[in-house]
C-alpha cells in the first residue's frame, strides 16, 4: 500500500468530486500553494493513486433513459468469449466478475424498455455460453464521490 499523508487525501477528495477543477482554484480551496498542489497531483499520477481524469456523461441528456444491471451465470470454460461478445453490444458499458449468485454482473443502457429487452434477449440470450440472466432495471440512483481520510480518522 502507498503512503499518503492528509494533503494527498484532500486533493484527492476534491479531484472526486470535481476533476476539472483548475490548480489554482484547488490550491485556493484547500488553502495550499499552486505550486505544491501542482506537485501533488504529478506525484500522486506517478505513484497511479490518480489512474486518469474523466467526466460523467449525462446519459439521461442522450436520450439513454433506462439502465438495468443483468446478473448472469455462464460457462466459465468459456469466460473469455462471453465477456468479448458483452462488450460487443452497443449499451454495454461495464462487465463485473463477482461473488455470490452471479458470475457476472453487465452494466447497460437503453434508449427505451423496449431497446433493453431486445439487448438482453435477442443479443445477451443468444451469447453461447451463458446459462441464464437476470435483469434490474434502475428506477432511481444516487451516489457521491468517496470521501477520502486517513487511516486514523476512521474508527
Amino acid at each position: 500500500m502507498v503512503k499518503v499523508d492528509e494533503l494527498d487525501l484532500q486533493i484527492l477528495s476534491e479531484l472526486s468530486n470535481d476533476a476539472s477543477i483548475s490548480i489554482p482554484r484547488l490550491s485556493k480551496k484547500i488553502n495550499v500553494n499552486s505550486s505544491v498542489v501542482y506537485s501533488r497531483i504529478k506525484r500522486l499520477i506517478k505513484r497511479k493513486l490518480i489512474e486518469r481524469f474523466t467526466i460523467v456523461v449525462n446519459d439521461t441528456e442522450l436520450g439513454y433513459n433506462v439502465k438495468a444491471l443483468t446478473g448472469i451465470n455462464m460457462d466459465t470454460k468459456k469466460r473469455d468469449h462471453i465477456i468479448e461478445e458483452l462488450f460487443k453490444i452497443e449499451g454495454v458499458r461495464e462487465v463485473a466478475e463477482v461473488t455470490g449468485r452471479f458470475d457476472i454482473l453487465v452494466t447497460m443502457y437503453a434508449k427505451s424498455l423496449d431497446q433493453m429487452h431486445k439487448m438482453v434477449s435477442e443479443k445477451i440470450g443468444r451469447i453461447e455460453g451463458i446459462q441464464s440472466s437476470e435483469s434490474f432495471i434502475e428506477m432511481k440512483s444516487r451516489s457521491k464521490a468517496m470521501p477520502y481520510k486517513s487511516s486514523k480518522d476512521s474508527d
